[in-house]
């Protein structure tokens, strides 16, 4: 009798166990998988959604005027997001040390980074200093402080699946305006931002932005951004985005929202950019081994009817686009970055550790504009500030790359891999242009940073339904 009910004890212990088990497993699947998002509401704040969609929609060209540079609406908005931030750490309303991600650590290094060279440059240390070198670097500091802001707003409000979508269907509105407008000045030639830079009353134009630039049959387009070549690497940023969004998001026309991947796409190839090519071919390499096996099947059946589609649609799309990928020395674009180099060298060497100050490095000419970011942060901010920025650029995009591998579900291994490829579009194009230069690349790419960090921590959270050990768990990034 005794071992009979020890026999039964022991199945009960079994059975609960089992069903505990289960209900950890139900519970991941409620938090993660794509399912249950189905009237699940994001708790992005409000704040951090309009900073988003302003990076967009309100030109960058548009100051307010007793501010300066650094007075844009989007700036403006990054900047209350960061005090805001501070006010509740200062109230106690969160507690931000135990939220950590990778992230995180590149922005602050970053951050003091850029600091060391502000501080230098109003001490004195690296030559003198004038007035209007002083208001580079304020609004560089400004900059770098809103990035900032993004980063920590980001990675610590976005802490579920239906967070994630909220704000990319922000991210992606913006875009979706961005490449409509860019639409718009390719087929029409006529530049819709003029409309909205006359709307908004109070404001200056403080100028700065090529909306069309000539090149061989083709007339390339800026959206609402400063740059063509801005144009095509954000939008091949926020491509694999689009992609998850088109795949996992049951709100909306499921064929609104290929819609608007489709015109990133064009965005990408309307631009005729090496770099948005080069940022399309790796946001992909990234993001594909992460997505299901059918979305991977379908992109490697579509991507070569997406290119014959814009040869037939863009008439000398694919000429332009060889001869400009096959361009040597022989080029004025290429020779101009390589006759730079013993320049650099020089600059560097004059002032190797803290460089000119951050962002008083200014061509005199359109020969010595430096189209690397790594160059010309070397000589702006100097050799600390160069290797604080790679951390800053490759830091987010690595450690989401194991996120992604660490993670289980489908849906977040594929939205981990597709914030993985648009943070290494931005850390390999940083090659081909001075990416922090342009104001809508420097706040979408933290603005990317920070939905890592959430995805950095949803992936940390994932196994602890199973009741297993987080993968990443260590005294640098556990809580």
């Amino acid at each position: 009798m005794g071992d009979a009910a020890m026999t039964m004890t022991r199945d009960d212990r079994a059975g609960r166990a089992h069903a505990s088990s289960a209900r950890r497993a139900r519970a991941s699947e409620s938090r993660f998988a794509y399912n249950p998002l189905a009237g699940q509401q994001g708790n992005v704040p409000f704040l951090l959604r309009a900073a988003a969609f302003s990076i967009f929609f309100f030109p960058s060209s548009m100051v307010v005027g007793v501010i300066g540079a650094a007075g844009t609406v989007p700036l403006i908005l990054c900047c209350l997001l960061l005090a805001f931030w501070f006010a509740s750490w200062v109230w106690n309303l969160h507690r931000p040390i135990t939220l950590r991600h990778p992230g995180r650590l590149a922005g602050v290094m970053f951050f003091i980074a850029v600091g060391g060279s502000y501080v230098a440059l109003y001490g004195g240390w690296i030559g003198r200093t004038t007035p209007t070198a002083q208001a580079s670097a304020d609004r560089w500091m400004i900059l770098v402080a809103a990035s900032l802001g993004l980063i920590l707003a980001g990675g610590e409000t976005v802490r579920t699946m239906a967070d994630v979508l909220q704000l990319s269907r922000w991210i992606l509105a913006g875009a979706f305006f961005c490449s409509l407008v860019g639409f718009v000045q390719f087929t029409l030639h006529l530049n819709p931002m003029e409309w909205i830079q006359t709307a908004m009353a109070g404001f200056t134009y403080n100028g700065g932005d090529t909306p069309f630039q000539q090149r061989g049959n083709l007339m390339r387009v800026a959206g609402s951004t400063f740059h063509s070549i801005e144009f095509a690497v954000v939008s091949a940023m926020l491509l694999p985005l689009s992609i998850w969004r088109a795949l996992y998001d049951r709100k909306g026309k499921q064929a609104f929202h290929w819609l608007q991947t489709a015109f990133l796409v064009f965005a990408i190839a309307s631009t005729v950019s090496r770099s948005g090519t080069l940022g399309a071919v790796v946001a992909l390499a990234v993001f594909v081994p992460f997505m299901p096996r059918t979305a991977k099947r379908v992109v490697l059946i579509a991507t070569p009817l997406v290119v014959t589609v814009l040869f037939i649609a863009l008439p000398g799309f694919l000429g332009t686009l060889m001869s400009a990928l096959t361009a040597d020395n022989s080029d004025p674009s290429i020779a101009t970055r390589t006759n730079n180099y013993p320049r650099v060298v020089r600059m560097v060497d004059e002032r190797p550790w803290f460089g000119l100050g951050p962002g008083n490095y200014h061509a005199d000419n359109a020969l010595q504009i430096l189209d690397n970011q790594y160059l010309n942060a070397a000589v702006s901010i100097g050799l600390i500030g160069l290797a604080f920025l790679v951390v800053y650029l490759w830091l987010p995009a690595v450690s989401t790359v194991l996120a992604a591998r660490a993670a289980r579900t489908p849906a977040l291994r594929a939205l981990a891999g597709a914030t993985a490829g648009g943070l290494a579009v931005a850390a390999v194009c940083s090659v081909t242009f001075d990416s922090l230069s342009f104001p809508v690349f420097a706040l979408v790419y933290p603005l990317l940073v920070g939905l890592a960090g959430g995805v950095w921590r949803m992936v940390q959270d994932e196994p602890r339904f199973y009741g297993r050990p987080a993968p990443f768990a260590s005294r640098t990034w556990g809580e």
